[in-house]
């Protein structure tokens, strides 16, 4: 088993979580393991002689200058994907279509909203979108993301619906999953690095393939909880019509994660 080790190229917080399952595996005190942990830590890396819990490890990884220069240098690699936002799209790793949506073009059913789809090969202008995070550094650990459609300013998200004592989420046209919309009351987003994503970084980056998930914040009764569901965004083989046009259904779901459930984020580089 490769044991990962810490160098500063990674964020403490990545490292101290992956690591902490060996405690498990190896069936060890908890002060030999510490000691094992500490082992593993680039000698360049000077900490305090005295650290008496993985926490206290934690919080001198994140003082020292090493973690300085990471947050640095991952800030310069992720100006484009911050301050350019306006040329990102997501494909759908399974079909190699761009998810999509058409300003004023709204389902028939469920929320009525602007819907969404995945269509075409190449991205459109009906396929950038505006990512923005809730925090300066864009980790895998815990930053939420909003998904703004360019051309129409609307939020990717869900919607429920209800009133008194009875609240419930809108359903997908066809399947009956959690429909996606634009323009809903629930847009903020987490992502995960995808199961055939096998050399992922610590941060989000262009051509990242990702899990995207968004949890259902209101409950039966309407009110907030914490304890919500967290259902995934996927695209199946399931299509639906308006007017003239077909469309291939996107979803949110809470089923087992499989190849649908894969999206690339790609930065489009666009003619001046």
């Amino acid at each position: 088993m490769d044991i990962p080790k810490y160098d500063g190229n990674i964020h403490p917080d990545e490292w101290i979580n992956d690591i902490r399952k060996y405690h498990y595996i190896w069936k060890v005190e908890y002060e030999e393991f510490l000691n094992i942990v500490i082992s593993l830590i680039d000698p360049t890396i000077k900490l305090p002689t005295e650290i008496s819990d993985i926490e206290e490890l934690r919080n001198a990884l994140k003082e020292n200058i090493s973690f300085t220069v990471f947050k640095n240098t991952n800030k310069r690699k992720l100006q484009l994907l911050k301050y350019i936002p306006e040329s990102r799209a997501l494909r759908h790793v399974a079909t190699g279509k761009y998810l999509s949506s058409v300003e004023n073009l709204c389902y028939k059913t469920g929320s009525k909203l602007q819907l969404v789809f995945v269509r075409g090969s190449d991205p459109g202008p009906n396929s950038l979108w505006k990512i923005q995070f809730n925090k300066e550094l864009a980790t895998y650990t815990d930053t939420s993301i909003t998904l703004q459609h360019t051309k129409s300013n609307k939020l990717l998200g869900i919607s429920w619906y209800g009133s008194g004592n009875s609240y419930s989420y809108q359903k997908s046209p066809t399947f009956g999953s959690t429909e996606v919309n634009c323009g809903g009351n629930a847009s903020e987003w987490k992502f995960n690095y995808s199961k055939s994503e096998e050399n992922h970084e610590s941060y989000l980056k262009s051509n990242d393939i990702i899990y995207l998930s968004i949890k259902k914040s209101v409950d039966r009764s309407g009110r907030t909880t914490h304890i919500g569901s967290v259902e995934f965004l996927r695209c199946h083989d399931v299509r639906f019509t308006i007017g003239n046009d077909n469309f291939q259904e996107i979803v949110c779901h809470n089923e087992r994660l499989g190849a649908n459930d894969d999206w690339c984020i790609e930065l489009i580089e666009q003619c001046a």
